[in-house]
């Protein structure tokens, strides 16, 4: 590795000699296994590699990128040389020329921990998975079962002309499972997932045969629920549901480059008011149960970033490109899904601060509502410039007389974010943030690992779609 690091730094060097203004690299060995069980029967036990080097250029404020799956002096210095001619091309024509915050020289290493090596037990995750999915179809009127095994080890090297040396390692293990029922009134589809950063003594630690057994008791329900009429509601989020919801309609909302692109609702909003005074929402690269992000893709330590406080918003998300272009510091927040690709704002993991309220207290005043649950989310649309969203709740249950009774399907929310950010009256003292080893978010053709988050929340006027 040190020889390696010795052929970039000659390659950043030789460049700077050439006009480059700022070289960057990314070094990547990312390992991934995953294990399916459908219906009883192994459908699949895979293994994904990549490994690979990364590199930005910045010639008179033109970028380009190029990578290499060759470690060898030639393969580096050509890499390089590539970039680095492209960028010259580039910057005949370049209209808004790029340059980045400062930041500090910084040589570090982090890595996550873990007691046991995901990759080192064989038979034990088969068994795992295999049981998990025969149990999940002993129940009455479960038509398919899909259950998933995953592992990730993802290392990454930062290396910068600027003098950044950051070396990280995550570890991640994670179970997911899917049920299809079938009743008179017809089918339903019912997911859950548990992920963790951490080695295989979390696979171990977890009760899966329960998770998918209860996976299926849900899609049983669901199949036979009603479909709520649709109106106005008073609503009551529970974690996972508020952590898809701030992330997806709010989150992206609050990256830098879609603020400065001018495709974000918050542009130009910083200190002024934009949820009920009950709100505050971080992004945070190190809280328990989400990513592990200690530091970003550009080596910058990720700071955790009061993104609103108490309704006001304070700060938005960025990488060293868009903290130049909107005069702020960089949030750590530069991130690429694999080292041939190029730096664009991400979050990390995005979450609402808890605050007093028990659950039972946030449902006591309900006359009529509903309990939007994210089991069996089927997603949705969002539109971060006009800040209106759209998403499928999953099994979720009728409130009445404030007390939870019957379970509801096809629960749609939407509405405009900012509206029901500032409809919020009540917000939980639970807190909940998670992450997920089979996805994570995508944007401009790239996936990366988040998390997400926060307490119960209770919004009084939120849209339900229904029959």
């Amino acid at each position: 590795m040190d020889e390696i690091v010795d052929y970039i730094l000659e390659a950043f060097f030789k460049a700077q000699e050439r006009g480059a203004s700022y070289v960057d690299a990314r070094l990547q060995s990312y390992d991934y296994e995953l294990i399916v069980y459908d219906n009883g029967s192994l459908k699949e036990h895979s293994y994904n590699t990549r490994v690979g080097i990364g590199f930005r250029v910045i010639y008179q404020g033109a970028v380009a990128y190029s990578s290499t799956t060759n470690f060898s002096k030639e393969a580096i210095m050509e890499a390089v040389d590539k970039a680095l001619k492209a960028a010259k091309a580039l910057s005949l024509n370049v209209k808004e020329k790029v340059s980045l915050a400062e930041y500090k020289t910084l040589v570090a290493r982090a890595a996550s921990r873990y007691v046991i090596d995901p990759f080192s037990v064989e038979e034990e995750k088969l068994e795992i998975a295999e049981q998990a999915n025969r149990t999940a179809m002993e129940q009455k009127g479960i038509v398919s079962a899909i259950t998933r095994l995953g592992v990730q080890r993802d290392k990454r090297t930062v290396l910068t002309s600027d003098g950044i040396h950051v070396d990280v390692e995550v570890v991640m293990t994670g179970l997911s499972h899917a049920s299809v029922a079938r009743s008179e009134k017809g089918m339903e589809y019912v997911s859950d997932y548990d992920s963790r950063v951490a080695g295989f003594e979390y696979l171990r630690s977890v009760d899966w045969e329960e998770m998918t057994r209860e996976v299926s008791r849900l899609a049983i329900l669901a199949s036979n629920a009603e479909v709520p009429k649709g109106g106005e509601y008073t609503v009551v989020l529970e974690p996972r549901m508020v952590g898809l919801l701030l992330h997806e309609a709010f989150g992206h909302a609050s990256e830098g480059d879609l603020v400065d692109a001018g495709s974000s609702i918050l542009q130009g909003r910083i200190g002024e008011k934009v949820a009920s005074d009950i709100v505050t929402i971080y992004d945070d690269g190190r809280v328990e149960g989400g990513y592990y992000v200690p530091y970003d893709d550009e080596g910058v330590e990720k700071v955790k970033v009061k993104v609103v406080d108490k309704g006001i918003l304070s700060s938005y998300l960025t990488d060293r490109a868009s903290a130049q272009r909107l005069n702020q510091e960089p949030t750590g927040n530069g991130r690429v899904m694999s080292f041939s690709d190029p730096v664009i704002v991400r979050q990390t993991n995005y979450y609402m601060e808890p605050r007093d309220y028990q659950l039972e207290e946030l449902l006591e005043d309900i006359d009529y509502g509903i309990y939007a649950t994210a089991k069996g989310s089927k997603g949705g649309q969002v539109d971060p410039g006009m800040g209106t969203f759209t998403f499928s709740a999953g099994v979720s249950w009728l409130v009445e007389n404030g007390k939870i009774s019957k379970p509801l399907r096809g629960v749609n929310l939407s509405g405009q974010i900012l509206e029901v950010l500032s409809r919020i009256d009540a917000v939980g003292r639970d807190f909940e943030v998670e992450t997920s080893v089979f996805g994570g978010c995508g944007k401009a053709g790239q996936m990366v690992r988040v998390g997400t988050g926060g307490p119960h929340v209770r919004v009084r006027g939120m849209i339900i779609g229904g029959r």
